[in-house]
């Protein structure tokens, strides 16, 4: 497979290391939350996934307390929650709050000062990056949490085998900037026959305040604009269960709010390419092509010490106990060299 954008290469550089320790066939922890079984995976690319035993386990230390704030990302809710949670049981009086409106809101809450947190789902733009900067005098430290797949879901009881890029672009853009030759309107389109031949495709999707938004029309639609048809949706989970609801539906989340009543659908480059199912070897591998980093901001200025509380829950997430968050609301755990790197930049 020809990789032709600086991200994927990015990822089949980082995300193939030995060090992330994909261990196929290994009897350890899979990807399944406790509380239901909606983000399991399926039978067909069920594959053990541990975290790396080299992350450092966490140690927690005295002296922590008072309010932790953060504010962003909606994909990274439930982790948020999950970390607030596991944190406050070793710092019980650390008071932690998450508001998850989209990655959008994250940098005005950092600049504000209302917020010690930022979660986001994409890099800051340069625009966003530059107001901190004005605000300031520095730049906004990016903390590399989770690896997550953006997955395209239908309803599971659609039949689409597969899907390349360019057409979903053709399906959620306006312009068609990846050069599918056609618009694609109805299943037919795809190539589906039968009752789906005319049954036209239902769009659901984010608002602009979300970073999976601003990831995929940036590496998808090639920065070209959404149709006017997208139904926006507030949050992720938001869109999985419009397409579970539909079943002419199709549309985008990350791969940690995977449910029993969608399917997401192998991803190719372009039509010559073969279409590649979200699994942890595909993904680790670098070969699964709309695979992203999840982040957290931090305001850490140069030469000075991280406030104690924010470096503590940065030490946390990025430890053993943190990482087995990322694996428990099914997402992909970090490998320790990538960790450590992070917990450098908060020293």
């Amino acid at each position: 497979m020809h990789v032709r954008t600086s991200w994927l290469m990015l990822f089949a550089a980082v995300l193939a290391l030995p060090a992330l320790r994909w261990l196929p066939g290994e009897p350890t922890a899979k990807a399944v939350p406790t509380q239901d079984t909606a983000k399991a995976l399926s039978k067909e690319t069920e594959e053990t996934v541990k975290v790396d035993s080299t992350l450092p386990a966490y140690q927690p230390v005295s002296g922590i307390s008072g309010n932790l704030n953060a504010v962003g990302s909606d994909t990274l809710s439930n982790l948020m929650t999950e970390w607030g949670r596991g944190f406050n049981a070793l710092y019980p009086n650390v008071k932690f709050q998450s508001e998850s409106k989209g990655s959008g809101t994250a940098p005005p809450a950092l600049i504000a000062g209302t917020a010690q947190l930022g979660p986001m789902s994409r890099d800051m733009k340069p625009s966003e990056v530059d107001d901190f900067e004005g605000k300031f005098g520095y730049k906004p430290t990016q903390i590399r949490v989770a690896i997550d797949s953006l997955a395209i879901y239908v309803n599971k009881d659609n039949p689409i085998e597969k899907l390349s890029l360019p057409q979903v672009d053709a399906i959620f853009g306006k312009q068609r900037k990846a050069q599918y030759p056609k618009n694609v309107a109805s299943w037919g389109d795809l190539g589906l026959t039968g009752d789906w031949a005319t049954r036209p495709i239902s769009l659901y999707g984010r608002n602009s305040a979300s970073g999976t938004y601003g990831f995929v029309k940036e590496h998808i639609l090639k920065n070209g604009d959404f149709k006017d048809t997208v139904k926006e949706q507030a949050g992720s989970a938001a869109v999985v269960l419009g397409v579970t609801d539909d079943k002419s539906g199709i549309g985008y989340s990350g791969i940690g709010y995977r449910s029993a009543g969608v399917r997401p659908v192998p991803i190719s480059i372009d039509d010559k390419s073969e279409p590649v199912a979200v699994s942890p070897s595909n993904v680790y591998g670098g070969k699964y092509p709309i695979t992203r980093f999840l982040y957290i901001y931090v305001n850490k200025a140069p030469n000075r010490p991280l406030d104690p509380l924010v470096k503590e829950f940065i030490t946390y997430v990025l430890s053993q106990s943190g990482q087995q968050g990322v694996l428990k609301d099914g997402y992909f755990p970090l490998p320790s060299a990538k960790a450590a790197e992070d917990l450098q930049k908060i020293k």
